[in-house]
């Protein structure tokens, strides 16, 4: 009995696979390397570090106060977003505790190994952003790039 259900889900799953491949379309998003970038954002990705998660990175000021920032750290964090186009979406500060604070998963990790002081722009693929949801003018399946500023922080107790 086990083995047929098993079967069956495998079956389905594969079959969910196939049409999706069909359809020619990323369930995710495009990838940063299949958008154009607005040239107002000067996003060169071959000039930025790309993270296993998928994740590009570059540091525009390395800071030398506090930090690394590690996850449990309180961060606080002022911040711009576009769209790839170079639309403006926000723009605010956040006092954010890392990865206890409910934020997509890109800025996060985008903030990790900042020092206080430094200045990071980070794209972000869909998949690290808000997926195929739409959310206060963000298309779904967008990527996204931010300007995040590192100005205080204050390391996990323990």
């Amino acid at each position: 009995m086990i083995e047929r259900n098993t079967g069956r889900a495998l079956g389905v799953a594969a079959a969910l696979t196939l049409a999706l491949a069909a359809c020619g379309d990323d369930p995710f998003g495009p990838e940063p390397t299949d958008v154009e970038f607005a040239a107002s954002l000067g996003i060169d990705l071959s000039e930025m570090t790309q993270t296993a998660s998928g994740l590009y990175i570059r540091d525009d000021i390395v800071g030398t106060g506090e930090g690394p920032a590690e996850l449990g750290d309180e961060a606080t964090v002022p911040y711009t977003g576009w769209l790839v186009d170079g639309e403006q979406f926000d723009s605010a500060e956040l006092v954010v505790e890392l990865g206890v604070t409910n934020l997509i998963a890109g800025f996060t990790e985008g903030i990790l190994g900042m020092q206080v002081g430094g200045t990071r722009t980070i794209v972000i693929p869909a998949d690290l952003a808000y997926g195929s949801q739409e959310l206060n003018g963000i298309p779904a399946n967008a990527v996204l790039v931010f300007e995040i500023m590192l100005t205080a922080l204050v390391a996990a107790p323990g």
